[in-house]
């Protein structure tokens, strides 16, 4: 086994973007992400934590090719967390809310990812997700923390 040392943390960087409204589903934003905080490419080696500031969507890594897989995760999101369910209890903020809530628990609103050389170390065929999870979310709001060399 070959153990690189990488000296001590030297920058931590922290910024509040703006992902712009999007409709009900999944949506592909790696690029929207990163063209908001450029200063990862003085990034050599360290951790971006990506932290969505809501409790009605979501932050997922999936395939970034076919969007089929969007549209295939929001058909069976809701499948299987459907509106309107006899035993919700939380349902005077719209019939899409309660679900929004159980979907954004299950997937999560916060990911980390390696940097590496500049760049978020993604595979091949791996991008950001956000999921909108309800009809009308408005911009949401996220939170990038970097640390690293």
């Amino acid at each position: 086994m070959t153990i690189k040392y990488c000296g001590l943390l030297t920058m931590t960087f922290q910024k509040e973007i703006t992902l712009k409204a999007k409709n009900r589903g999944f949506h592909l934003v790696t690029n929207e992400i990163l063209s908001q905080i450029t200063e990862i490419a003085k990034v050599k080696v360290g951790i971006a934590n990506i932290f969505i500031k809501h409790t009605s969507a979501s932050l997922t890594i999936n395939e970034n090719v076919s969007s089929d897989v969007l549209r295939d995760l929001e058909k069976h999101f809701n499948k299987f967390v459907p509106e309107e369910a006899p035993y919700y209890e939380h349902i005077y903020e719209g019939s899409d809310d309660m679900p929004a809530h159980i979907k954004s628990s299950v997937l999560g609103q916060s990911l980390s990812i390696p940097i590496t050389n500049g760049k978020l170390n993604l595979g091949t065929w791996q991008g950001i997700y956000f999921g909108e999870h309800r009809n009308y979310g408005g911009s949401r709001k996220v939170v990038v923390t970097i640390i690293g060399e």
